[in-house]
Formats: C-alpha cells, structure tokens, sequence
C-alpha cells in the first residue's frame, strides 16, 4: 500500500533526461521506481545530488490525542486505532466493533498495527 517516489522539480527531471539522453517519461518511471536497474539506479541518485527528495506515499490516517489519556487514529479503510497512553492497552474497531484488544502495546508496535487494520476488509 506504500509507495515510494522521489519528487524533484521538472528543471531537474529535464537534466536528467538530457544527462542520460532518455525521454522525460524514462525519467518519471525511474523516480517512480516503476523502472529498475543500473541505469533508473544512477538517474534516482542524479535526482537525489540535484535536490530531490525521496518520498513515501502514505494511506490518509488522522490522529488525535485527547484529554481523557487515548490517541485515537482513524484510518483510511474505516480502521480506528484506540491506545490508552495510561495501561498501554490498545484496541482496534473496525465497522463498529472491537475486533482486536492489545496489552503492552510499545510505539514500536504501532505501524504493525496500522498495517494490520489497514488490511481488513
């Protein structure tokens, strides 16, 4: 469900093309990593010397921490995550019901979680 993309400016795409004498559409897929091998490696490198940035495309998710001592975390397929930051419990609902309880939870095993609820369907 992640993707990863390097985002760089159209100036910067052209050199690229121009330094690797492909069209501008080769350079989108390799920074798209749509396309691999040495040559996408070495154009993704340029991008990155040139300013790029290497980004992760993430699902939508909002997260709250409120007053009473949850973060709650609404996901992107409906998914809501509740963690009590006072007992470390968590608890994961999905269309309305309580579909997983979680003792100890740790920070640490929070994105194993988002990935697990982000899968029910």
């Amino acid at each position: 469900m992640r993707r990863k993309y390097i985002h760089t400016t159209k100036e910067n795409r052209l050199f690229v093309a121009k330094a690797f004498k492909v069209s501008e559409r080769m350079v989108m897929m390799a920074l798209s990593f749509d396309r691999n091998g040495e040559n996408a490696e070495k154009m993704r490198r340029l991008a990155l010397q040139r300013g790029g940035i290497l980004m992760n495309e993430l699902p939508m998710m909002e997260t709250f921490h409120d007053a009473d001592g949850y973060m709650r975390q609404y996901l992107a397929n409906g998914a809501l995550l509740e963690f009590n930051k006072k007992d470390n419990s968590g608890d994961v609902f999905f269309k309305g019901k309580n579909v997983k309880h979680l003792d100890k939870v740790m920070v640490s095993d929070i994105e194993g979680i988002q990935n697990w609820a982000l899968s029910l369907r």
